[in-house]
């Protein structure tokens, strides 16, 4: 009969309360996207943007913003369809882009490409205080 093998020391951490796994946490990108379209929905809303672009809003800053994602309001709807499609079917990089890009249909991508080609409300945010 082969010697019993010594006890396996178990670390205090594996005994400790496991946090929620990554694929359930929100995440800062989450986050930002929340509070824009709380912070800016009835505002885009009240100016006719399509189903879904309220949410671009929250990383997609106005024209000239400087951030670092780049603005969307007044870029050609066909390199935005472009891009979005890109991400969707995961030919182009991306940290968030491309699981967003999956939730929007063909015609949802085409209504938010041609409301950001026309200022994408652009002009009423600039007009406020």
């Amino acid at each position: 009969m082969p010697p019993a093998a010594p006890p396996r020391r178990v670390s205090p951490r594996c005994l400790a309360p496991r946090r929620v796994s990554q694929r359930h946490r929100i995440g800062r990108g989450g986050l930002c996207l929340v509070a824009a379209v709380l912070l800016c929905g009835g505002q885009a809303a009240a100016q006719g943007a399509p189903s879904g672009a309220l949410s671009c809003s929250g990383c997609h800053g106005p024209a000239g913003g400087g951030g670092p994602v780049p603005s969307l309001a007044g870029q050609p709807a066909q390199e935005i369809v472009a891009a979005l499609m890109q991400f969707r079917a995961g030919e182009r990089a991306a940290t968030v882009m491309d699981r967003i890009a999956k939730g929007f249909t063909d015609d949802e991508i085409r209504a938010i490409a041609e409301w950001f080609a026309g200022g994408g409300g652009q002009a009423a945010r600039n007009s406020q205080p």
